[in-house]
């Protein structure tokens, strides 16, 4: 066995990508990230033409809280000669094509990354942990686990999952081979919008598309500069002060701020069904089906049903697909490698682990040998914890704990723009007596 590591990354993902190259302005810390994957790849299912990020460029690995770090999206721009034309191009969105080449440039120069070893189990001997690769090991004194979100399947899926019956992950590779003349797509989110955007792109003159969403209609992403403050630190601290039933409230009411379509998605795809509808002979047929929720689903031969509740008027209603595509959106599951562990970690309803405010996860083990959990803190630190947006921001707090200095200055504002609780309205009404005297 090696010396052991101050961090072993578990999964290379954006966010370990992230950590990684934090962690690579400080001197010090010994640290590996291991992935089983030959090389990073960025949801290479999803990749359809002409998607976008939901996201300001400028929230990248490291910009947040180390602008002159060499892994910004910027210092990627400037290596590959494209700076200016870029900044030409002027983007309403930045392409997510992009954005996944400049995660895999990252991923190619940092001296930290370890593809192609795939960690099969993780112990604990009192003083650190064990990684167990296929011929070797690997001790570490902490870990980060950013493995990556799962694919959520519904129950009434699961059984005929397959050439047919995919998760929308598969969407680029299954697509272009679908089979019969009706597509379903199940999903009101953005995958479920670019895959029905794409589809009404190529999809043949005796197509039928069927779109069904849960939600009572196809909803805009809440992008509003008051909401985007729920996506700063200075709420994601207050977030995790709350208790946890107030927690769970706050992120079922702000479920559009973070998992809604982009203004320009739905734009393109109401442009498309009016060239359809009165510009064009040749589209496909379109059903656009909110406010259904799947019941079930039968298959026969090689044509499926799915069963609906009608939402807005409650009538029970079919329709038929020869390819369904599941939209049905991702969800927390601990890496089989950490079973050993399981047990001694502290789990909430959920099954997610209950996490600290510097992202380490409650556990029986020592205090000074923590688990750091990437995109599990949905319900702890708040609906921007799974996403790009604070990725840069989550990996200096962790880097600081590892460190134990503030190597990197995450001091907010002492007046937040919003006041969120008591103690920030009595602290700025404190202030505004003090200028009065």
């Amino acid at each position: 066995m090696t010396a052991s590591l101050d961090l072993a990354g578990i999964g290379i993902g954006p966010f370990n990508l992230s950590l990684a190259a934090q962690l690579d302005s400080i001197d010090g810390p010994e640290v590996r990230f291991f992935d089983r994957r030959s090389r990073f790849d960025w949801h290479p299912g999803m990749m359809l033409p002409g998607v976008e990020l939901q996201t300001s460029f400028l929230k990248d690995l490291v910009t947040a809280t180390n602008p002159t770090s060499p892994w910004s999206f910027v210092a990627y721009l400037v290596a590959h000669k494209r700076f200016y034309e870029f900044l030409n191009a002027d983007f309403e969105a930045v392409p997510r094509r992009e954005f996944a080449r400049y995660l895999a440039w990252v991923a190619e120069n940092l001296p930290t990354l370890r593809f192609g070893r795939e960690v099969r189990e993780v112990g604990f001997d009192g003083h650190v942990f064990t990684l167990s690769f296929d011929n070797s090991q690997q001790s570490a004194r902490n870990l980060s686990v950013g493995v990556g979100l799962v694919p959520y399947t519904p129950a009434w899926a699961e059984p005929v999952l397959g050439s047919r019956v995919f998760h929308s992950c598969e969407a680029t590779h299954r697509l272009s081979s679908a089979q019969g003349r009706c597509i379903t797509v199940v999903g009101g989110g953005q995958s479920g919008a670019e895959i029905v955007l794409h589809l009404l792109s190529v999809a043949p003159a005796d197509a039928e598309i069927t779109w069904i969403s849960r939600r009572p209609n196809f909803q805009p992403l809440d992008d509003t500069p008051f909401t985007n403050e729920l996506f700063t630190p200075d709420y994601m601290e207050r977030f995790h002060a709350l208790a946890e039933p107030r927690r769970r409230t706050a992120v079922a009411r702000q479920k559009l701020a973070g998992d809604g379509i982009s203004d320009s998605t739905l734009r393109a795809i109401y442009r498309r069904l009016y060239e359809i509808r009165h510009l064009s002979a040749d589209g496909p047929q379109v059903n656009l089906l909110p406010h259904r929720e799947v019941l079930d689903l039968a298959q026969e031969g090689e044509e499926t049903r799915l069963v609906m509740r009608n939402g807005f008027d409650g009538g029970i209603e079919m329709v038929n697909a020869d390819t369904l595509v599941l939209a049905t959106g991702y969800g927390f599951d601990l890496p089989q490698c950490l079973s050993p562990l399981k047990t001694r970690l502290t789990l909430d309803e959920s099954g997610l682990p209950r996490l600290r405010a510097d992202f380490s996860a409650l556990w029986d083990g020592p205090a000074d040998r923590r688990i750091f959990a990437l995109n599990a803190g949905r319900f702890s630190h708040g609906i921007a914890e799974p996403q790009l947006s604070l990725m840069a921001w989550r990996s200096a707090v962790i880097a600081n704990a590892l460190t134990g200095r503030r190597h990197f200055d995450l001091e907010q504002p002492r007046e937040p723009l919003v006041q969120w609780t008591a103690d920030d309205l009595g602290a700025f009404a404190a202030d505004a007596l003090n200028l009065r005297a």
